[in-house]
């Protein structure tokens, strides 16, 4: 008799087992991208987070820094103007000293009245050219915009202002200048004051420094046009318009 045996080998339904099997690789792959995603994006939110609290930590470092920056940059234009300033006091003084030694003029015939006979300078004896006494930059006041310097007159308010704030800072001892001429100026154009009261106690207020701001005609002096407070004190005086810079004071 003839036995039949079946095939054992693997019918085409199993195959559909194994397929139903190999189907869940895709879909555990596609967790996997899933996760990365979300890991991706919460990695991303931390760095957005860090990146604005360092934003934060870098405005309060600038908006703490920036008026040091700005002080200590006024404080360089400030150095500036009085380099510049004591130029302009000097060559006043040696325009003086030539008008009156050469021309025989004293007192106000012998200033100068506008800021280009300083910057053409002074005749040299026997000499083609002009002995230069002010430089062209130191004629620009580097504490405005503009750059022009305001004229301080003989006898002015602002200049009795001037001598009675020095005499307060010196004690009630004003500077004698070296040169004669200049000695003489002083006594012509400024009024004399022997001292001031309550010395140490209050120092004397200034409210006519910009009286003579438009103000033309020979000048002993200048001063700035800036009514700024000051950084640095210029024999301790404390804004820019006061600070008078003229051959009659140096200590």
């Amino acid at each position: 008799m003839t036995v039949m045996i079946e095939d054992l080998r693997p019918t085409a339904d199993h195959n559909i087992f194994g397929s139903a099997s190999m189907s869940s690789e895709p879909h555990s792959e596609a967790v996997s991208v899933t996760s990365r995603r979300a890991r991706t994006r919460s990695e991303g939110g931390y760095a957005l987070v860090a990146l604005l609290a360092m934003m934060t930590v870098l405005a309060l470092f600038a908006m703490a820094v920036a008026p040091s920056m700005q002080q200590q940059a006024q404080r360089e234009r400030e150095q500036e103007a009085i380099y510049r300033g004591e130029q302009v006091a000097d060559a006043i003084g040696n325009y003086y000293i030539y008008r009156v030694r050469n021309t025989g003029v004293r007192g106000d015939q012998a200033l100068p009245t506008n800021m280009d006979q300083l910057l053409q300078g002074i005749p040299v004896p026997g000499g083609a050219k002009n002995r230069q006494i002010l430089r062209r930059s130191a004629a620009r006041d580097p504490l405005t915009i503009e750059g022009e310097w305001r004229f301080i007159l003989p006898r002015s308010d602002a200049l009795v202002d001037f001598q009675q704030s020095l005499m307060f800072y010196a004690g009630s001892v004003l500077p004698t200048p070296h040169q004669q001429e200049i000695s003489q100026l002083q006594q012509f154009a400024v009024p004399q004051i022997t001292s001031v009261t309550n010395l140490g106690i209050a120092k004397p207020e200034s409210n006519t420094s910009s009286f003579d701001d438009d103000d033309t005609g020979p000048f002993v002096g200048v001063a700035s046009r800036s009514h700024r407070d000051s950084v640095l004190t210029f024999y301790g005086i404390e804004r820019h318009d006061q600070w008078i810079f003229t051959p009659l004071f140096r200590y």
